[in-house]
């Protein structure tokens, strides 16, 4: 394998929480009877609740106090994804099974809070499949900036160059490239934009795509160096 270990964002990466935490979050606007600013909302799709609450307290300004929103919004979305399992995206567990039987050790990167991470994993069925967690509350800076992935590579014992990450968010592709991660980007509720699609990352449709891809080269070295075999 050309890499040692991989690394995954967890919302609208491998569960499909963006849309359930966007429609939880217009829901929560139409209860404050104020408007859901959806441009504003996407543009921080992938930071951390510092970064978040920064940008909409911005955005809120002279509309509502952000912290009377923001707290419909957690109480809101708490009651939804910390007593039930988020859906899986296409693809995962066929790229984490296989990863698995590689003997790629894992790690998630996300920006949600570690308590709060981790029901998310475990009701989801996915918790066992890895070895590290970073999360943002664990980190001076959040996504964009590199920091979280490099932890994540830290805590598995790996140089962050060596990993592979998987990404939804611009966000979070930067974060991963500017660790030195090759970086697949699988878009979710956000169209990558030019600017990180000029960091050369490897965009695809699905975890599935990416799962066939892998497993297909995986086997293309195997024909070539038969002595792995």
């Amino acid at each position: 394998m050309k890499f040692q270990a991989a690394i995954f964002d967890m919302d609208g990466l491998l569960l499909d929480t963006e849309n359930v935490c966007k429609q939880v979050f217009a829901q929560s606007c139409a209860n404050l009877q104020v408007p859901f600013l959806e441009q504003e909302y996407l543009s921080i799709i992938g930071c951390n609740s510092k970064t978040i609450n920064a940008q909409l307290t911005q955005a809120y300004q002279g509309i509502i106090d952000y912290s009377l929103l923001n707290q419909e919004w957690r109480n809101n979305y708490d009651d939804v994804v910390l007593n039930r399992a988020i859906p899986k995206k296409h693809g995962v567990i066929e790229l984490l099974e296989w990863l698995k039987h590689q003997g790629i050790p894992m790690a998630v990167a996300t920006s949600t809070q570690r308590n709060v991470a981790e029901v998310k994993l475990k009701l989801a069925g996915l918790a066992d499949y890895f070895s590290a967690l970073a999360t943002g509350c664990e980190v001076k800076a959040g996504k964009p900036a590199p920091e979280i992935y490099q932890l994540a590579a830290q805590r598995l014992g790996v140089d962050a160059h060596s990993c592979i990450a998987f990404e939804d968010s611009n966000n979070g592709v930067k974060s991963a490239v500017s660790a030195g991660m090759t970086t697949y980007q699988i878009p979710d509720l956000v169209t990558p934009c030019a600017e990180v699609l000029a960091l050369g990352s490897q965009l695809r449709t699905s975890l599935f795509d990416v799962y066939q891809e892998l497993s297909l080269q995986s086997k293309s070295e195997l024909m070539i160096y038969p002595s792995n075999l």
